[in-house]
């Protein structure tokens, strides 16, 4: 073994399986099979007890949702909703799909409104989870071979043997970490879409009523209204993502493409290894893992190719988020206090909350659209321009929503009616390439002009 005594790893991960070297610090290697043997069934029956997985097909997600399900109650009473909350959402949710019909040309979701839970929200979002970070899992391998890379000659079986105990330990903190990440996100999100994306397969309107009456909390503003406040902000949200069928699969997208570059550090890989191992693995210790490893497995410094994913990221968020301001603040004009609450809603957002450490800690990712009030101006602009079906209008395509240039310039972005006039002849080039394509012209000669598109 390499001159590490205690502090090796392998060591001690062997350590506490009862297999020690001999007096000389070495290990007999014949010796040691069939206790090493003994050791890895052992431990494959512990992780058993956890809901199965080796480790090797990614993340235990079973485990994942029982650490979120522990974090979530952890932090307080959560009953399911009353049949008064549910109610209460119902009602709700119906007031504001009828004050926003006259506001925007998205139509009404065709699903029930609902009251959840933080369990239930774990639950309901759950999928959309493991879509986007079961690629992190990935980053294991590379993390595992740095904590058992360059072992002696003669000890390289062994470490050849280890490996899949090794990465059954490394998966199952990981999953603990995602899952502390999620239950984090259970005690702060308001609504499905507070994060700014959709989380569930189907647009649903739903609020959890335990965290919205915590939100109202010490405010000058009724219950009452902050409900109808937020549920104007989701049922706009999902009115939108309901409507435009690239919108929500372009950001989870962009959030999945971002979580396969995430990398596991190894060096707080190995450390919490060495802390953990003394104490024996057990479901029990792993689930505690999701506190003492939370946020530290992932490299802090993030990859060019991520830098520029999370700028679009952040840029669509905003633009998403600055079309709602722009909705609700024309429906709730003169009926709620709306800038109160606006102003409310953009300070928790601007704040570096629970759910903004939830995300860091579930996918490494600092998601702050800071250019909300920008987007909301170009929407604004455009509206007052042109109207509220010109507004609207623009999510036809991605190439037509505003660009952190648009955002610089709202006055312009309105005069061209978004991205129409600028995306036109590219457009048209691709049209009429794709003409000569099928008509056997276009090898140096001249097609027929594609009209622009009408202003």
């Amino acid at each position: 073994m390499p001159d590490r005594d205690d502090e090796n790893p392998l060591e001690e991960f062997l350590r506490q399986f009862g297999i020690q070297p001999g007096p000389d610090g070495t290990y007999d290697i014949n010796a040691l099979m069939g206790p090493l043997q003994q050791a890895m069934n052992q431990f494959g029956r512990q992780m058993d007890a956890m809901g199965g997985g080796d480790g090797s097909q990614g993340l235990n997600w079973t485990f994942v949702k029982d650490v979120a399900r522990k974090v979530t109650a952890a932090s307080g009473p959560d009953p399911s909703p009353s049949s008064a909350d549910a109610a209460a959402v119902r009602d709700t949710a119906g007031l504001a799909d009828l004050w926003l019909d006259q506001h925007t040309s998205f139509e009404r979701t065709n699903t029930a409104p609902a009251a959840w839970s933080r369990a239930e929200w774990v639950e309901a979002t759950m999928g959309t989870w493991e879509e986007l970070v079961g690629s992190v899992s990935a980053s294991l391998t590379e993390a595992i071979s740095g904590v058992l890379q360059r072992p002696e000659p003669e000890m390289a079986p062994m470490a050849a043997m280890m490996e899949p105990m090794m990465r059954q330990a490394a998966a199952g903190m990981l999953a603990a970490q995602v899952g502390q990440g999620i239950g984090q996100l259970a005690t702060a999100v308001l609504s499905a879409t507070d994060l700014g994306f959709p989380l569930t397969p189907k647009p649903v309107v739903a609020l959890l009523p335990a965290n919205v009456a915590a939100f109202a909390a010490g405010l000058d503003v009724p219950l009452d209204d902050v409900r109808l406040y937020l549920a104007l902000r989701e049922t706009a949200r999902q009115r939108l993502f309901a409507g435009v069928g690239w919108l929500g699969p372009q950001m989870l997208a962009l959030i999945a493409h971002y979580a396969r570059g995430i990398s596991i550090d190894a060096a707080s890989f190995e450390q919490a290894i060495e802390a953990q191992l003394s104490g024996g693995l057990s479901p029990e210790n792993l689930s505690e893992l999701g506190t003492s490893v939370a946020g530290k497995l992932f490299q802090p410094d993030l990859s060019p190719d991520q830098i520029d994913i999370l700028e679009r990221l952040e840029t669509l968020v905003a633009v998403v988020e600055g079309w709602v301001d722009d909705v609700v603040a024309q429906t709730t004009a003169g009926l709620l206090p709306h800038d109160a609450l606006l102003e409310l809603v953009r300070r928790r957002r601007a704040s570096a909350g629970p759910a903004e450490s939830a995300l860091k800690t579930l996918l490494n990712l600092e998601l702050r659209p800071r250019r909300v009030r920008d987007a909301a101006n170009a929407w604004a602009a455009l509206r007052a321009a042109q109207g509220v079906e010109a507004r609207d209008a623009v999510w036809a395509h991605p190439d037509f929503v505003p660009t952190a240039s648009d955002l610089d310039d709202p006055l312009a972005f309105a005069e061209n009616g978004g991205h129409v006039d600028r995306t036109g002849d590219a457009m048209d080039a691709a049209l009429a390439a794709l003409l000569d394509e099928e008509t056997g012209e276009g090898s140096g000669q001249e097609g027929p002009e594609t009209p622009g598109p009408t202003p």
